[in-house]
């Protein structure tokens, strides 16, 4: 097998990975992805039980119980950057021999569920509702450097591609978590973007080069509309595919872009749907 050299996969002095500063053992195969290290805390409150609480820079990692149920919760920061950090590092976790730096002949497969905040682009998706994205759609480029053809939504890329121009990528969800968290809310397609103003179409002094929502208003694939924006989604789901494990997306609507309002009650509507995503992981064990 070829070794790994220690400036692809740089370790601390205490073995741990370089950014997270986590060591195998320490993660569970049922990880719950935040952006926000906060949110980590938020969860954290519905454990049982907290064996390990690490934290560097951004990524900050709660592993506990749940129901009796192992679970990671970590936070990746904002943007897919991030989340190419978060899903390589935690993927060498558990598929990488550490002391001998190769790659493992069985590989471990992980279940990553993404509980974030997100602006909904349609006039009748309500705020405080959720939203599971069905697919994601990359206006960033983190999958354009993977070989990553064989796990992209090649046909909705055909038919995005006069619509959004700025389109990169786009990945469907894994059909298994999904069908068993369909009751949490509604489907859609998400937009992932690169950055939270001109990419979301806001501006406050620069405006956005083209208006990103006229034109994607009449946009539908297979009966599913473009109904969210936000910044990881896409990411998670492409590298999940590329390493062989499964990732849904849950979406606290906080915003909504086209009627202008923000929910009141923000902190309820996450912890809401926290509280769904938990037990739904539960269910399913």
């Amino acid at each position: 097998m070829t070794r790994i050299s220690s400036s692809e996969l740089i370790l601390n002095p205490d073995g741990s990975v370089y950014h997270l500063k986590l060591k195998p053992g320490q993660v569970s195969n049922d990880i719950i992805t935040v952006g926000d290290q906060n949110r980590v805390d938020q969860i954290a409150r519905h454990l049982e039980s907290i064996e390990l609480t690490v934290q560097n820079r951004e990524f900050k990692t709660i592993t506990g119980s749940y129901k009796g149920k192992r679970l990671t919760v970590i936070s990746t920061g904002i943007g897919t950057d991030n989340i190419d950090i978060v899903l390589n590092e935690i993927d060498a976790l558990f598929n990488i021999d550490i002391e001998h730096r190769v790659v493992k002949e069985e590989l471990a497969k992980l279940n990553f569920y993404r509980i974030g905040t997100s602006g909904a682009i349609r006039e009748d998706i309500a705020l405080d509702s959720f939203i599971i994205s069905r697919y994601a759609v990359g206006l960033d480029i983190l999958l354009r450097y993977y070989d990553s053809a064989n796990v992209r939504a090649l046909a909705i890329e055909k038919s995005l591609k006069e619509v959004l121009p700025n389109m990169q990528y786009a990945v469907a969800s894994d059909d298994s978590l999904m069908d068993d968290c369909a009751s949490i809310g509604q489907t859609g397609i998400t937009l992932t973007a690169p950055g939270f103003y001109a990419p979301q179409n806001r501006h406050i002094r620069l405006r956005p080069k083209q208006d990103l929502f006229k034109t994607i208003t009449d946009y539908s694939y297979q009966g599913h509309r473009i109904t969210n924006l936000e910044m990881e989604t896409a990411g998670i789901y492409g590298l999940s595919k590329l390493l062989g494990h499964k990732a849904v997306s849950f979406n606290a609507i906080l915003a909504n872009r086209v009627t202008g309002e923000f929910s009141s009650q923000p902190t309820k509507t996450v912890d809401r749907l926290i509280e769904r995503v938990l037990n739904r992981i539960v269910s399913d064990s």
